[in-house]
């Protein structure tokens, strides 16, 4: 009796270690496909870290050149700042010597004002003692009093003449510092430059 029993037993075992290695082998199956998946999934998170990458490369490529662009942006910001500080200089400085020109030019027209009305009350009071001379001197004493009169006449209008060079020159040497003070002024902004 120990005989059945022993190949039940046998039976028992070895069914049992069928069901385990049944089991076993649908395990082993199921790990196979699971690894297939991972394996899927692995290449597949691979191809996207290396797109990924790619994408990263290029946009610091895109990033060192808009870095570069906006440095040379701001380098001419910069100069185009700098030339509009130095035009605002130089604009400043003209509307200073257009103003001190104006000033000049104002002082001269005043002088000029004060030595014509000058000139003209002498006129006016040696015509007026002009008109009194034919009261006062006799006719027989007319051609004397004419011939000093016309004496007088000369001296005033060489008097007149020099006054009037006198002028012509002070227009002239203004006119000459005008162009020197400009020639100046341009060659401070050449030097500037």
């Amino acid at each position: 009796m120990d005989k059945p029993e022993d190949g039940e037993l046998q039976e028992s075992i070895g069914g049992n270690l069928i069901v385990k290695l049944r089991r076993l082998q649908k395990g082993n199956q199921t790990l196979e496909g699971e690894i297939k998946e991972l394996k899927q999934t692995s290449d597949s998170l691979q191809n996207d870290l290396e797109a990924l990458h790619s994408q990263s490369y290029q946009l610091e490529k895109v990033y060192k050149e808009k870095e570069e662009l906006c440095r040379k942006v701001q380098f001419q910001c910069d100069k185009s700042e700098q030339d509009f500080e130095r035009e605002l200089k130089d604009h400043k400085m003209r509307k200073d010597l257009l103003e001190q020109n104006t000033c000049e030019i104002q002082e001269f027209k005043l002088k000029h004002r004060k030595l014509r009305m000058r000139f003209e009350n002498q006129l006016q009071h040696l015509m007026e003692k002009h008109k009194k001379l034919h009261c006062v001197f006799a006719p027989e004493r007319l051609p004397d009093e004419l011939e000093r009169a016309e004496n007088k006449k000369t001296q005033l209008l060489s008097v007149e003449q020099l006054k009037l060079a006198q002028l012509q020159k002070l227009e002239e040497e203004i006119e000459a510092a005008k162009k020197k003070k400009q020639l100046e002024t341009e060659t401070a902004q050449y030097q500037d430059k």
